[in-house]
């Protein structure tokens, strides 16, 4: 389930890309998806309540040539269900994502494109606000 699908935008090298949301009360996880198009991944997050054998973790992850890389394990999990969240995505020569506590994970930019032209939102969560600036 699509929550948030945004094509043919410009999010560049130099930007921020700012998400508030409140995932649902029953949330398992959700996941934001910045990528060049529909199919590869530039930089997943994916906040997981309860979800397969994870709970409680924040995997950032990318996914390209139909191949995903290797998972990066972020331990602070600053989610509540049912409470709103803000995710601050900087867009540099890697991606700095700052989450809700302020604690930031650093994500390698592997496909390598200045700009990425698709985000999209899935999973257990309304977002409220979005904004590239």
């Amino acid at each position: 389930m699509t929550t948030l699908l945004i094509e043919n935008t410009s999010f560049n090298t130099g930007q921020n890309l700012t998400l508030v949301g409140v995932p649902k009360s029953n949330a398992a996880q959700f996941e934001v998806n910045i990528g060049p198009n529909k199919k590869d991944i530039a930089l997943q997050i994916n906040p997981r309540f309860k979800f397969q054998d994870d709970e409680n973790i924040v995997v950032c992850n990318s996914y390209q040539g139909g191949h995903w890389g290797s998972e990066h394990l972020e331990k602070s999990f600053p989610f509540g269900r049912g409470e709103e969240f803000m995710i601050i995505i900087e867009f540099r020569s890697e991606f700095v994502v700052t989450l809700p506590d302020a604690s930031k994970i650093r994500f390698p930019n592997r496909i390598g494109a200045e700009q990425y032209s698709v985000i999209t939102v899935n999973g257990d969560v309304r977002i409220t606000k979005f904004k590239i600036e």
